[in-house]
């Protein structure tokens, strides 16, 4: 069997196992959790000093971005969320000043109306947090497997944080030759930093 194979059968067992995982997490544990990457994320002096913030906007079962989005807008961030292109693997960023410019969008994920928010054309600084099913400790990620972050992180020329649940650490993920790793990983329990020459 090919090593690409062993690689994507092995990624979707363990997307298995975090999904399950997510979905069956109590409501009130999930807050906590939340509460405490949040409060470990915004800690960062990379959160501190960056003018640009290249968020997500989370769905049910995964780490919520809510209260990191409304205080990077009253920290003065600029703010920026991403758009799927359908079918195509790719994304883009737009501004937004407020929760009011977002819409429903692919996967029903709320996403940025292009209409009314400017789209991004600058990727060479800010900070971006990625999200994951799942990380190891080097910032590979496990995502939903349709390859937008590591498509994205190839041309972003800023520092990435991967946020993720402590329980959702592996200590070390199969990966393939396009997996992108994050520079810093936060957890509820921990923060990494993977790459050295951001410190």
């Amino acid at each position: 069997m090919p090593l690409s194979k062993n690689i994507r059968q092995r990624k979707n067992e363990l997307r298995t196992v975090y999904k399950r995982l997510r979905a069956n997490c109590p409501k009130d544990v999930k807050r906590e959790l939340d509460r405490k990457l949040t409060e470990k994320f915004l800690s960062l002096d990379e959160y501190k000093k960056c003018r640009t913030l290249f968020a997500f906007v989370s769905t049910p079962i995964e780490v919520d971005t809510s209260e990191i989005i409304e205080t990077a807008l009253k920290d003065g961030k600029r703010l920026a969320v991403p758009k799927c292109i359908d079918k195509t693997g790719l994304m883009d960023f737009y501004y937004i000043n407020s929760t009011d410019c977002l819409k429903k969008g692919a996967f029903s994920i709320m996403e940025p109306d292009e209409e009314i928010c400017e789209k991004v054309t600058d990727f060479s600084d800010g900070l971006c947090l990625v999200p994951g099913l799942c990380f190891d400790y080097q910032g590979y990620r496990l995502g939903f497997g349709k390859g937008y972050y590591d498509r994205f992180l190839e041309k972003f020329g800023g520092i990435s944080v991967g946020i993720c649940y402590s329980r959702c650490i592996e200590k070390e993920l199969p990966k393939g030759i396009f997996d992108k790793n994050a520079d810093i990983l936060v957890t509820d329990k921990f923060i990494n930093y993977i790459s050295q020459c951001i410190r």
